[in-house]
């Protein structure tokens, strides 16, 4: 399948329109037509090769929704005119221990990462979602729930599953405490999500600047880190803190703010962790640990919790000619809170909007 998109063709140069070929159907492939593009800041990160593993040309994209267009003999899930997503996998092994019981994105043999990844059966390389047209194993099609508004659910798949996912794992229930760093992409669906759950949430950032818009997305309070007095008030006050910053930060001073077994998660960073001490962790026997995306099986319950509670994340749809301003502005947090691609308008001319 011929088809096009915006790629790095290489670490410091721009994105670029470029044309290349998809696989052709196999009996479980489903393609659809790609409507809607998130924009994650790993895609930042990939395109300009900050973690060391890039391969190119790299059509970055893992929010995607779109429509079928085709499905291969075997498909019995879907049909022409469906919506779909996809996330951050395309397969995995499917065998494994991990992958039996629904968790793929721990796959013992890796999973297969929608970009920047190689196809499980010609090893060939895995393109994105800033394209016109996506192929993917009928298993890592995701149903994109009846209810949920098209142009802002890309985000969820990503952003969302990566907040839900530690959650669930650390079993938030309603009048958990939750506390949630950093008020950006993934932190404010964070906090919405929390909030959802019917869980206690604690915005904690550097100063009180962002008060207001934690309170509108749901938060109870906004917790200054900046503060020692307050901080050291809100000791033993927080079951989970879901930690979102995606740069190497200090985190000792959230950790006296877990009860005691509460637990600290890490989502946001990949990379060396600022040396934290161990003296709150061996008082008060808490941990810092880290969580990816969910399952498969996982990501649909999220896609499904998201539409009866009609959380959805705040977004800003762009154009896809204007990917590389949007990058730009990511890096200086210049986002409420999502970037989405209108992916109608691959095709436009510039002046069309």
């Amino acid at each position: 399948m011929r088809t096009t998109g915006y790629a790095a063709l290489d670490a410091a140069s721009p994105l670029a329109r470029f044309d290349f070929e998809r696989r052709g159907l196999r009996p479980n492939d489903v393609a659809f037509e790609v409507l809607y593009c998130g924009i994650c800041h790993s895609d930042l990160h990939q395109a300009r090769n900050d973690w060391g593993w890039s391969e190119y040309p790299m059509v970055p994209g893992h929010e995607i929704v779109g429509r079928v267009t085709q499905v291969g003999a075997a498909v019995t899930r879907y049909r022409e005119g469906d919506h779909v997503a996809v996330g951050c996998m395309v397969d995995s092994c499917r065998s494994c221990d991990q992958c039996r019981k629904g968790e793929e994105q721990l796959c013992r043999e890796g999973n297969t990462q929608t970009y920047n990844g190689r196809d499980r059966i010609t090893c060939e390389a895995t393109q994105g979602g800033y394209s016109k047209h996506m192929v993917v194993r009928e298993e890592f099609a995701l149903r994109v729930p009846d209810g949920l508004d098209l142009s802002r659910t890309a985000p969820l798949l990503c952003a969302g599953i990566t907040t839900y996912s530690p959650m669930r794992t650390w079993n938030v229930v309603p009048g958990s405490r939750v506390g949630v760093v950093g008020l950006g992409g993934l932190g404010h669906m964070a906090v919405k999500i929390a909030a959802g759950m019917g869980a206690d949430v604690t915005v904690l950032s550097r100063t009180r600047d962002k008060e207001g818009d934690a309170l509108s997305l749901g938060a109870n309070r906004l917790l200054a880190s900046s503060d020692e007095e307050a901080m050291a008030q809100a000791a033993n006050s927080l079951d989970l803190i879901i930690d979102t910053v995606p740069v190497k930060h200090d985190v000792t001073p959230y950790l006296p703010l877990l009860d005691i077994d509460g637990t600290l998660v890490l989502v946001g960073q990949i990379g060396p962790l600022a040396e934290p001490s161990t003296v709150p962790l061996l008082l008060g026997r808490r941990r810092i640990a880290g969580s990816p995306i969910g399952g498969i099986a996982e990501t649909q319950e999220m896609l499904d919790f998201c539409a009866a509670k009609n959380i959805l994340p705040d977004c800003e749809m762009i154009r896809m000619d204007e990917i590389n301003h949007a990058f730009e502005r990511m890096e200086k947090a210049d986002v409420r809170y999502r970037f989405v691609i209108d992916m109608a308008t691959l095709d436009q001319p510039a002046d069309a909007a």
